[in-house]
């Protein structure tokens, strides 16, 4: 594979599994020095071990991207460690599903803090060296549920958050020649998705039939078929694509 991404540093939180994790292989493949982000430091570590073991660079750190300082000392320790950033992908999220009328106060804050919080405050940290540079690729991790999704009420919220964030953002800093993009994923097999179908009474397997049913591909996505979008919005293929929401839902409408 091409070295698309050979001298770039990347950020990509939630790094420890699903999309997020393909999403690190998937830079690292092409020559990036990723920085694996997630809430369990172990696993992050665990994560840049496999990259390092198929002879990529990844290196593991363990942060909260809901709180502040934190972002911000580990937006500065991958920027002392590489000498720069030039990626963040903004994918760490969680789902809390409940109806409105059952749903507590606690699971819309979790999940909004989670999923949109999370994201200004990585942004923020992560523009300074970027702007300095004058160089930067966001890629923000939205969702079909965007548009609305029964029972979950603060994850569509969220989701339709970070296309108005993704929006914002693309003008507030395209003058430093940064791009910002989001992409909203529909149906894809992972462990979040797994976890949705047991929420409903449903095996996962089982899950993904009705699901593919109602695609035009006739098929749930894959992890990597998102990580191949992401990738592209990351690089400079993509260098006049600012502010865009890409849809990766097999035709599904």
């Amino acid at each position: 594979m091409s070295a698309r991404f050979a001298d770039r540093v990347a950020i990509v939180t939630g790094a420890a599994q699903g999309i997020g994790a393909a999403t690190a292989r998937r830079l690292a493949s092409e020559g990036a020095r990723v920085a694996m982000v997630d809430l369990d430091a172990d696993r992050s570590a665990a994560a840049a071990d496999e990259i390092k073991a198929a002879g990529g660079v990844a290196t593991g750190y363990g942060c909260d991207v809901t709180d502040a300082e934190a972002v911000a000392a580990m937006v500065e320790a991958v920027v002392a460690e590489h000498g720069r950033l030039d990626i963040l992908i903004n994918n760490a999220g969680i789902t809390r599903d409940n109806m409105l009328f059952k749903m507590p106060v606690a699971e819309w804050d979790s999940v909004i803090t989670t999923n949109l919080t999370s994201m200004f405050l990585c942004c923020q940290a992560a523009q300074k060296p970027m702007v300095t540079a004058s160089y930067g690729k966001i890629v923000n991790l939205s969702s079909r549920s965007a548009l609305g999704n029964r029972g979950q009420v603060n994850y569509a919220a969220a989701k339709a958050g970070v296309q108005g964030l993704t929006a914002t953002l693309a003008i507030e800093l395209g003058p430093f020649n940064i791009n910002v993009n989001a992409v909203a994923p529909g149906y894809i097999a992972t462990a979040m998705t797994a976890a949705t179908a047991t929420r409903v009474g449903a095996a996962p397997e089982d899950h993904q039939r009705m699901a593919a049913d109602a695609t035009p591909l006739r098929r749930v996505g894959q992890p990597d078929e998102v990580a191949a979008v992401i990738a592209f919005l990351a690089s400079d293929d993509a260098s006049y694509v600012s502010g865009q929401t890409l849809y990766v839902n097999g035709g599904a409408r």
